[in-house]
């Protein structure tokens, strides 16, 4: 029997199935520190449009979820400043491990184990698709970015900066 390209659920898709959003799945080969760029190179996919989970916490330990697009990096300091918060940090890759149940590298903010604020980068919502995690390392789905705000509550701010 042919293995086809199709992934098993995950927690992440298992959640968009249920609110019956569409998605198109683009399975890569996983390499470790390769990151958003990397996925983007190997997909064929503009890097901008490929979107990273990124789990930080605030000075109270608290987590929270940043989309940013993949050739930008979140400046901390303007995210804070724009939640209200005193410091944000990123966490621990076994602390983002725990608080989202996804291995880093394979976080999807969909279906994580516990629910946390998520804020997207603004420009990610004028993009017509992204590209972003499905809850497994070498595993993207491509869906509209509206879905973020619509079933995860996003909320957009302005913290992107120039790697």
């Amino acid at each position: 029997m042919a293995k086809a390209a199709h992934v098993s659920e995950t927690p992440a898709t298992a959640l968009l199935r249920q609110h019956g959003v569409a998605f198109t799945e683009h399975p890569y080969e996983y390499v470790e520190h390769g990151g958003a760029t990397h996925s983007a190179d190997v997909l064929g996919f503009d890097p901008f449009a490929v979107v990273k989970t990124l789990v930080m916490q605030d000075q109270d330990a608290k987590p929270l979820i940043v989309l940013m697009h993949g050739n930008r990096k979140v400046s901390t300091k303007n995210l804070a400043r724009q939640i209200g918060a005193k410091s944000v940090e990123p966490c621990a890759p076994e602390v983002a491990n725990r608080h989202s149940g996804f291995l880093v590298g394979g976080t999807s903010p969909f279906g994580t184990r516990r629910a946390m604020p998520v804020y997207i980068e603004q420009t990610i919502l004028e993009l017509p698709r992204i590209a972003i995690n499905g809850g497994r390392r070498g595993y993207l789905i491509g869906i509209d970015p509206q879905v973020c705000v619509q079933l995860l509550g996003a909320k957009p701010v302005q913290c992107a900066i120039d790697l």
